[in-house]
């Protein structure tokens, strides 16, 4: 509706990355200090204004705005709610808690899609609206019905200066300065972001421009797109609950190994996607690339979850957001460009061969943890 050009479209999430990357560890930094819930609550509220916002004014200022309310609400809930889980069922079962979040959120959002595909016939920002306003409603439950057993918030003769803050920041970055492991998570994070942002943005004008949508019921472009989002629900579904059935999340090598997987089977199925002569073609692959992001999502939680400690868990949590905001900022643009100056396919075929220094990172680090096994062996 706004009628945005992709470097424009690009644009739009490096706002949103460049909020999340400034208001990312502050906001770790206060769930650690004062209350993983009270940080969620606020998140959840800020992130449902954000999208209301877009839906209420198609205006290119006013989805800028939007992306600094959803961008700030964003940054209360990452790392919050995965520390708030993890103190709460402790952090064996933690990597678990995680894959049931994501499978029940791949649940709920196929539900949604259903009603969604109706909402947009009528009006395509009114799913928006209200979806918005449903988000923020969240904040209103989490209020009254979750508890938080686990957490003992700092002093309050210690919340009256930023010396608490500072002493959380530097604990966590103490602890990412002597891990190698927390170090590689970081990186592989701002790989990863660096690759999604470009992907996200541009997979739907890509296949609206190269494609011709199959003419069945003189179905909409807006409907294929949620058929193709339902159906890489479904998929995902089932893949992530294989990946927890096959994943000690637990173990080092295990999880790492997973992701290497997954990670490698998603740089393919980018490329796969980009080289696409058919709309087929292109589903398919499209369905193979959300269905090993949605896998990888939990996955990448838990390990990062094995490597923390509960007081700075939310920070790390939040430092591992940020690396991605980073890699986001800077690829973002740079794919936005280059679709813009050479074109979609070419943009995309690069999204996913930014994937392949992750994939070496991954091999180091099961080599590392080997060697490090071996030499306890001895």
């Amino acid at each position: 509706m706004v009628g945005l050009s992709p470097l424009q479209m690009v644009l739009v999430g490096t706002v949103l990355e460049t909020v999340s990357f400034l208001f990312e560890v502050p906001t770790g930094i206060v769930a650690d200090i004062y209350s993983r819930k009270l940080s969620v609550i606020i998140g959840l509220f800020l992130i449902g204004a954000g999208f209301t916002v877009e839906g209420l004014f198609p205006y290119f200022g006013a989805i800028i705005l939007a992306q600094v309310i959803w961008g700030i609400g964003f940054t209360f809930v990452s790392g919050a709610r995965e520390a708030w889980i993890a103190d709460e069922v402790g952090e064996k079962k933690a990597g678990r808690a995680y894959s049931k979040g994501t499978q029940a959120a791949l649940i709920g959002s196929l539900l949604g899609i259903g009603v969604n595909m109706v909402l947009a016939n009528i009006n395509i920002r009114l799913p928006i609206i209200l979806g918005g306003i449903l988000y923020s409603c969240q904040s209103i439950y989490v209020w009254l019905f979750m508890s938080e057993n686990n957490f003992s918030p700092a002093p309050l003769e210690g919340r009256e200066t930023f010396s608490k803050m500072k002493e959380t920041l530097m604990s966590g970055l103490r602890l990412v300065r002597i891990s190698p492991i927390l170090l590689t998570i970081i990186v592989t994070g701002l790989i990863f972001g660096m690759f999604s942002e470009g992907f996200d943005r541009l997979w739907t004008p890509f296949m609206i421009k190269n494609f011709s949508f199959p003419q069945v019921f003189s179905l909409k472009p807006v409907v294929w797109f949620g058929i193709l989002a339902m159906v890489a629900n479904l998929v995902a579904i089932f893949s992530v609950k294989l990946a927890e059935l096959k994943t000690d999340t637990t173990n080092h090598k295990s999880t790492v190994t997973t992701l290497l997987v997954t990670n490698t089977l998603l740089m393919l199925a980018v490329v796969a996607f980009a080289l696409s002569g058919n709309f087929w073609a292109a589903a398919i692959a499209y369905w193979l690339v959300a269905m090993t992001r949605e896998v990888r999502g939990p996955v990448y939680d838990a390990w990062t979850n094995q490597n923390v400690s509960s007081g700075v868990r939310a920070t790390v949590f939040s430092m591992c957001s940020q690396a991605n905001a980073v890699g986001q900022i800077v690829g973002g643009p740079l794919l936005g460009l280059i679709a813009t100056v050479i074109s979609l396919r070419v943009s995309l075929v690069m999204a996913g061969l930014v994937l392949l220094p992750s994939l070496w990172l991954y091999v180091n680090s099961i080599k590392k943890y080997n060697l490090f096994s071996h030499q306890l062996d001895k």
